[in-house]
Parts: C-alpha cells; sequence; structure tokens
C-alpha cells in the first residue's frame, strides 16, 4: 500500500493497484516453447503416433541436456505436461491418449533410475 499526503497534512492508505493486462504476455507459453533452453527437444517429438517413443526421446533429451534444472525425469515429464495443458480443449482426443500414454511409459523408463 502506498502512503499519500491529504490536503491536511494526514497520511492515508491506497491500495495497490492490480497491474493491467499485457498483450505482450498474452502468449507466454508460446514464447516459452520457442526459446526456452530447458530442453533440446527433437523436431515434431509431441506429434509422433508412438508413446514408447516420445517417452524414449524426452528421456534422451533430458538425461543429455546440462541446463535442466531439475532431475531427468521431473524436467521430461513436465514438457511432456507443458505440452499438454498448452493444447488445452484444442488436443484431439487420439492425441491426448498417445500423450498421456507417453506419461506412463516414461516413468516405467525412469523406473529404479530415481
Amino acid at each position: 500500500m502506498k502512503k499519500l499526503k491529504t490536503n491536511s497534512g494526514e497520511l492515508t492508505k491506497r491500495k495497490k493497484e492490480k497491474p493491467k493486462f499485457n498483450p505482450k504476455n498474452k502468449n507466454w507459453s508460446d514464447y516459452v516453447t520457442k526459446h526456452s533452453f530447458a530442453l533440446d527437444l527433437e523436431e515434431g517429438v509431441f506429434i509422433w503416433d508412438e508413446p514408447r517413443k516420445i517417452a524414449a526421446s524426452l528421456k534422451k533429451s533430458a538425461e543429455v541436456s546440462v541446463r535442466r534444472k531439475a532431475e531427468p525425469f521431473q524436467s521430461a515429464m513436465s514438457m511432456l505436461n507443458f505440452y499438454i495443458n498448452r493444447a488445452g480443449k484444442n488436443l484431439k482426443p487420439a492425441r491426448k491418449k498417445i500423450l498421456e500414454q507417453a506419461k506412463i511409459d516414461l516413468r516405467k523408463l525412469f523406473k529404479g533410475r530415481q
């Protein structure tokens, strides 16, 4: 809260104004997708039709990356969840099923290595 001086010389408090919507931040997830240094993913990895292949690629990318901040499993799973969440309602049920299976396969690939 800001303190303001009134005409009578008294100090009053005023609530902080909420930050206004910034159109530059509207597509922050698109920016992250294009400019993130989290993992170097194989091109088109999320549109492949084989969940096991998607999981293996994410695992490899996470293990090779030196820029990740978390453990390889967490980084790989985060990227997969980020893609699923970003697609939201636009993600077709068949594609979502493949990606959800990729999550299961990713857990299996990392099992025992955490």
